[in-house]
């Protein structure tokens, strides 16, 4: 079929379904590529919770393929085109219109986020036009499930819209990323050109890293507020979801369906429907997600899957009893026949490769004296702080070291894979369990850090399994245990 564009892992091309004659994107991933970069665990559960994603401006996963050398990711076809090419064929967009495709962005941001996922690489090319001019977010090829206590090191992304984080090589948790994107986008849509923008890679991680930028006099004072609350430096600094949904400029004229109102929910009743569709995804028992739902993990892939399958359902519920017209709309499959127009090829664009070689560049031209401008010193390298143990030991060696301690305290362990275990302590008949997590994460190309975090879920010797019976299980954790625990393991290790 037609090449619609080419990705770090492989092709994108157009497909059409058999029966129905409906056009469809299929996303050819390599399982060769896959493997060279150490994901392919990760990547079959990450695209399986995709498969769950129901959100009217994301692109739909319909169905994963697999065969010895590849994997087909069955995607929805939309034919409108590129935001980025409807930006350079109208330019600069009236604020109203502005607003309204950056309300549908905010809106697939967020469900992205509350579900653990972040895009990482959100840029006017991956937002996509359907016929009705609606948005929808796409190519979530770099994008990283986000675990609580881990940090992102990736460079990935374009240098434009990259974070000064992103481009600095420092540690970031994830989300706040999306973010600074988000804000690029939304000043490309009202000013019709980028805020950072520089042909010498150097001068353009600059700019990006001062956070200076150009504010013309036609943008009204509301908007202009968002953009710098957006564009802050300081990840910390740097408004989140919450406080662009509450902005003054982005309420206007929001539509209800892109934030439906939460429902308050009763944790310990298990909706037996969600798990059951959960199970035939996922191809395990009911018994594995209970006890996903039991462990308490809010990151656990089954529990994620569970939780996403009633916040579509909820969604649904809330946009039927409102009678939202634009969630239809939104959500409606393009017509089955399509204009000449629509047919026609798009030019192939590579996927943007990982930012970490420009930077080198960067480095290299800044080093030649292709910089005109003069040296002004070199600052005061600022002191990394780390949490858990660093070792420049091989991978293997420090988890040998890690079991070897535990079984000289005592410790009880389950196995979650080859670099990260849950603990607990033996218990006691007058005692309850402290547990705590153990992950081996990599920080740089030599080194290794041992993370501890505590698991907050308490459990009796045996919990059953029966749902009636959850709401006896209550979250709660003694810090104190956990810092004892962390103190015997350090100095079990240091021995």
């Amino acid at each position: 079929g037609q090449t619609l564009g080419v990705g770090t892992f492989g092709k994108v091309k157009i497909g059409e379904h058999q029966l129905t004659k409906h056009k469809v994107a299929v996303k050819i991933l390599n399982r060769q590529k896959i493997k060279s970069l150490d994901v392919v665990g990760k990547i079959r559960r990450e695209i399986q919770n995709l498969k769950l994603f129901r959100h009217p401006h994301i692109i739909k996963l319909y169905q994963v393929i697999s065969t010895p050398t590849d994997i087909f990711m069955i995607m929805e076809y939309v034919s409108g085109g590129e935001l980025f090419d409807y930006i350079v064929k109208h330019g600069k967009l009236k604020g109203y219109e502005a607003r309204r495709f950056f309300q549908q962005i905010i809106s697939g941001v967020d469900y992205c986020h509350r579900h653990m996922i972040v895009h990482r690489d959100l840029k006017p090319e991956n937002l996509l036009l359907d016929h009705n001019l609606h948005v929808k977010i796409a190519d979530f090829g770099l994008s990283n499930m986000m675990m609580d206590g881990e940090f992102l090191r990736t460079s990935c992304g374009s240098p434009n819209y990259a974070a000064p984080e992103v481009i600095s090589g420092k540690l970031y948790a994830g989300p706040e990323v999306d973010i600074w994107s988000c804000g690029v986008i939304l000043y490309a849509l009202l000013c019709g050109t980028l805020p950072f923008d520089d042909e010498h890679v150097p001068t353009l991680f600059r700019k990006i890293k001062s956070g200076v930028f150009p504010i013309p006099e036609y943008l009204n004072k509301a908007v202009v507020s968002l953009l710098c609350h957006m564009l802050q430096v300081d990840p910390m600094k740097r408004a989140t979801i919450e406080d662009i949904k509450k902005h003054e400029w982005f309420q206007k004229e929001l539509p209800a369906y892109l934030f439906p109102s939460p429902v308050e929910q009763d944790s310990s009743v298990i909706d037996t429907d969600a798990v059951t569709e959960v199970c035939e995804k996922f191809g395990v028992k009911e018994h594995e997600v209970h006890n996903a739902l039991l462990s308490g993990d809010p990151h656990d892939q089954l529990g994620i899957a569970y939780h996403l399958v009633i916040d579509n359902k909820r969604i649904a519920d809330e946009a039927a009893k409102a009678e939202l017209k634009d969630f239809y709309v939104a959500s409606s499959p393009p017509p089955v026949s399509f204009s000449p127009s629509e047919l026609a090829p798009s030019p192939i664009k590579p996927h943007p490769e990982r930012i970490a070689p420009l930077r080198e560049r960067a480095m290299i031209q800044m080093g030649s004296g292709s910089d005109p401008r003069p040296n002004r010193g070199t600052p005061v390298k600022r002191a990394k702080w780390h949490l858990g143990i660093r070792s420049q030991s091989k991978p293997n060696d420090i988890m040998n070291e890690v079991y070897r301690a535990m079984k000289a305290l005592d410790f009880e362990w389950k196995v979650i894979n080859p670099y990260h275990v849950r603990v607990r302590h033996r218990k006691t008949p007058d005692s309850k369990y402290t547990k705590m997590s153990l992950q081996l994460y990599q920080v740089d190309y030599k080194s290794y850090l041992l993370d501890f975090k505590s698991l907050s879920s308490e459990e009796d010797a045996n919990p059953s399994l029966d749902p009636d019976k959850l709401q006896q299980l209550y979250p709660g954790h003694n810090i104190m245990f956990f810092f004892e625990m962390c103190a015997a393991l350090i100095t079990q290790l240091a021995r």
